[in-house]
């Protein structure tokens, strides 16, 4: 059928554009997501919506169609913690498998769901591998106290895809906005996600509402959904779609900075964080107040 009658609407520039709805955001992203239209199409949707930028209500529908595509993670007796990961580390080491391990430690399931989107990063996966924890190669229960990374394209080849156009045209498309709302665990769980500019907050907030999705949202680390080590972020919850308030951010860094390792990659952060798990270094202050928040979140569900 093809996407030009939604390029007609999504399409006609920052002011000109019109938005989607709910239904029609599914019918477009899911033509996407089965491959059934031109590479043309492909790259006309994924500028337009940049330059447009997405409503809550068509993300919830590009959630709409993503989850029918889904490979989902069967139910458990525990809640499982969802992390998306798929910025990695540029400037600072890349804690998201510290604050994995330390919700594990707490007998949760713990999902990690990403890949590399640029080639200049450290990314969770290589990380995760320093610490004997490789990238699964089938959908399968996760164990309370269990870490488990499933690379994007394990979950859904053509989302895979679709975060694979940034390498041809350079930009960020939809696709790396919908990973960060992306929840693929049937059953209980807790989505943790995060942003980088002051406006995704508001963004995601609504469209958290609107999907009624349990999730615990703060300004992330480099795009990486653990708090700065050096200081404390804002973080707000949401139990079925119902705002949590949480912790507001507290500005300047900590008045004792955690000792990180000077360099990041993933053999640095690997030990790193073995040495945090021992007891050997302190759990930095800002992801401890994260995991307890975390828990505070799963008594309400």
């Amino acid at each position: 059928m093809g996407i030009g009658q939604y390029i007609k609407v999504i399409g006609r520039g920052k002011d000109g554009a019109r938005s989607l709805s709910r239904e029609h955001a599914a019918d477009l992203f899911a033509q996407v997501l089965d491959v059934s239209v031109t590479d043309l199409e492909i790259g006309a949707f994924c500028l337009a919506m940049r330059i447009k930028g997405e409503t809550p209500q068509e993300m919830a529908g590009f959630l709409d169609a993503t989850h029918q595509r889904l490979s989902h993670l069967p139910a458990g007796d525990t809640p499982v913690i969802v992390i998306p990961s798929y910025n990695g580390a540029r400037k600072l080491p890349v804690l998201t498998p510290l604050l994995a391990l330390l919700l594990a430690r707490e007998g949760l399931p713990v999902l990690i769901h990403g890949t590399a989107t640029e080639s200049t990063r450290v990314y969770t996966s290589k990380v995760l591998l320093a610490l004997d924890i490789p990238a699964q190669v089938a959908i399968k229960s996760i164990a309370p106290g269990e870490v488990v990374f499933a690379p994007t394209a394990l979950l859904c080849p053509g989302l895979q895809r679709l975060l694979d156009v940034r390498r041809v045209v350079g930009v960020r498309n939809s696709a790396h906005s919908l990973v960060k709302l992306m929840n693929p665990c049937v059953g209980k769980s807790l989505l943790v996600s995060s942003y980088t500019h002051p406006e995704y907050a508001e963004s995601m907030a609504a469209t958290f509402e609107l999907i009624q999705a349990n999730a615990l949202l703060l300004r992330g680390t480099e795009g990486e959904a653990v708090a700065d080590p050096r200081r404390v972020p804002r973080m707000q919850g949401f139990v079925a779609g119902c705002p949590v308030a949480l912790q507001e951010a507290q500005s300047g860094t900590l008045t004792a900075l955690p000792d990180l390792p000077q360099a990041i990659d993933a053999d640095s952060t690997a030990a790193y964080i073995r040495q945090v798990m021992a007891g050997d270094m302190p759990v930095p202050p800002p992801i401890a107040q994260q995991v307890a928040h975390i828990l505070h979140l799963l008594e309400q569900l």
